[in-house]
């Protein structure tokens, strides 16, 4: 019996035999060649022909993981139509008089070492995308077929799994996946989500050693891999499946019902979503709104500014979708880890302290104008409420409603239907926290995000993993202040949220509750276990978790 720890993307705990994919990797040879212009129409040939399989994948994944996440190979369809890539593609082949399957090679890797120098995981991620994308264009440039199959239900061990390959295998004979590399955030974790998949990823096992066939249980929920378990733990294991399966039903049972406790106490429990494409999602976990929509998606992969009519689009077909439910979307909060290169916002000393979020919007109003005329006109057509991000003071908010007003004056100029939206800020610093009753008095709304306050408190990078000691997301510190917050945001009869992580922290969500916190967003995934938390509790039986941080 061997024991393996790693990272948990999916919870759920299942036992079957293993599958073993071997690596995908591919191997390029630089070729030089004579006829630049016959090579660039072999590589658009092939970028044609990968959009239509991927196309086909599209329709596979509604199927299987729904509109949203089949969303990820419309991603993958726009990174075959950019023109900057594909214009990387064709100077290498021009300059370098090289093969088109080198280029691609080298366009896809110039493009993933962007992404991969990034610190957030979720931007990361998107260096697996534009590998797979590139990966794709050279197989069939070389005539090769992607292929992969299984006969039996299996447990999927991997060095990786690409989003393509993930779902090119057949659903039905998927029980988990287990990686040796890859990201929490990565697609292809978010098509095991979808696909309710129990999935580990960041295991330390050398797949070439591990014998085919041999029975696994996956545990997600603890992120373990158990490979040849013994009787013990095999009995152990079926025991927990079945009471794993009991609770999944019960939480069915909570879609439709309100989040009130016991004792009268009621609180709104919203999702976070990364784009328009995420609502399904948040639809289908049943969620009671959108707490925080992430409006930086419409920025990142591109080579220039997203128009006043692409955003407006995106934010119209938000509200619309979510029927009336509130949709409080964030403006642009980029900088530190999230490099936009057309924004020219330099190399600084220290990112996470410097050039980002509300201040790069102040400093380029211009850019910061388009957005906010999309959102009031988005508003016309729905619940909408905007939220702005890294708020230090008071003269930030003043600022901010100059730029309102202007707005405003020109769309009534221009004779343009809008409404104006709630306006919040979020709480993510220990200057916003100290002066939240002055703050309060300013806006609609708080949204507290606890990953930023909890950085800024401790003094310590999250990212950082030889801190993760010293990283205690429990600290008095953070907990007074998230109450601090509370009660001067109630004084003025303002709501306050929290879209941070620790709000689906169900160690704490007693603890929020009870602070008077009004509202919870999270992911998508983690709505229905929330609610079943809340409608079980009651606001004055529990120790406060503060007492033992």
């Amino acid at each position: 019996m061997q024991c393996f720890q790693g990272k948990s993307v999916y919870k759920g705990i299942v036992m079957g035999p293993v599958a073993v994919l071997g690596k995908s990797d591919y191997q390029v040879t630089r070729k030089k060649i004579e006829n630049t212009d016959k090579e660039i129409l072999r590589m658009e040939q092939a970028v044609f022909c990968s959009k239509q399989q991927l196309k086909e994948l599209y329709h596979k994944a509604v199927g299987d993981v729904g509109k949203a996440s089949a969303a990820i190979f419309e991603v993958h369809q726009m990174m075959l139509e950019d023109a900057g890539f594909l214009e990387t593609i064709s100077q290498i082949i021009r300059k370098e008089q090289v093969n088109a399957e080198y280029a691609v090679f080298m366009a896809g890797n110039k493009y993933a070492q962007i992404f991969a120098a990034m610190n957030d995981e979720l931007m990361k991620a998107r260096e697996a995308d534009i590998k797979d994308v590139a990966r794709r264009i050279v197989l069939n440039l070389s005539g090769e077929e992607i292929k992969l199959g299984l006969t039996e239900p299996s447990v999927i061990v991997a060095d990786d799994l690409s989003p393509s390959e993930t779902m090119q295998l057949d659903k039905k004979h998927i029980l988990a996946f287990v990686t040796v590399h890859g990201s929490v955030n990565s697609h292809t974790a978010v098509l095991a989500r979808m696909m309710n998949i129990p999935a580990v990823i960041g295991v330390p096992i050398k797949i070439e050693e591990l014998e085919r066939g041999i029975t696994a249980v996956v545990d997600g929920f603890n992120g373990q891999v158990i490979f040849d378990p013994d009787s013990f733990v095999c009995e152990n294991t079926k025991r927990k499946i079945q009471e794993e399966e009991a609770n999944k039903a019960l939480l069915q049972k909570l879609k439709g019902k309100e989040n009130i406790t016991l004792d009268g106490r009621k609180i709104e429990i919203s999702a976070n979503i990364g784009s328009v494409e995420d609502i399904a999602s948040a639809l289908e976990n049943d969620a009671g709104g959108i707490g925080l929509f992430r409006s930086e998606f419409l920025y990142l992969g591109r080579t220039d500014f997203p128009t006043e009519e692409e955003q407006f689009k995106a934010y119209k077909q938000a509200a619309e979708q979510m029927q009336g439910q509130k949709v409080i979307i964030r403006t642009l909060d980029i900088g530190v880890d999230k490099q936009v290169d057309y924004f020219h916002l330099g190399k600084e000393e220290n990112p996470a302290l410097g050039y980002r979020g509300i201040r790069i919007c102040l400093k380029q109003p211009e850019v910061f104008k388009v957005q906010l005329r999309a959102l009031l006109r988005a508003a016309f057509y729905g619940n909408i409420s905007v939220m702005y991000p890294m708020i230090t003071s008071v003269e930030e908010v003043e600022q901010i409603k100059e730029v309102l007003a202007e707005v405003k004056g020109e769309l009534d100029e221009e004779g343009i239907s809008y409404r104006m939206p709630e306006q919040g800020i979020m709480i993510e610093t220990p200057a916003a926290v100290m002066i939240s009753d002055e703050l309060a008095q300013m806006v609609d709304f708080f949204s507290i995000g606890t990953n930023d306050l909890a950085q800024y408190t401790l003094a310590i990078d999250r990212q950082n993993e030889k801190l993760d000691d010293f990283y205690n997301p429990y600290h008095k510190a953070i907990l007074r202040m998230i109450k601090m917050i509370v009660d001067n945001a109630h004084k003025y009869g303002k709501h306050v949220g929290i879209c941070g992580e620790l709000g689906a922290d169900p160690v704490l969500t007693k603890q929020f509750v009870r602070m008077g916190v009004d509202e919870l967003s999270v992911a998508p995934s983690m709505v229905l276990p929330l609610r079943k938390i809340v409608c079980e509790m009651n606001c004055e039986d529990f120790e406060s978790v503060s007492k033992k941080a």
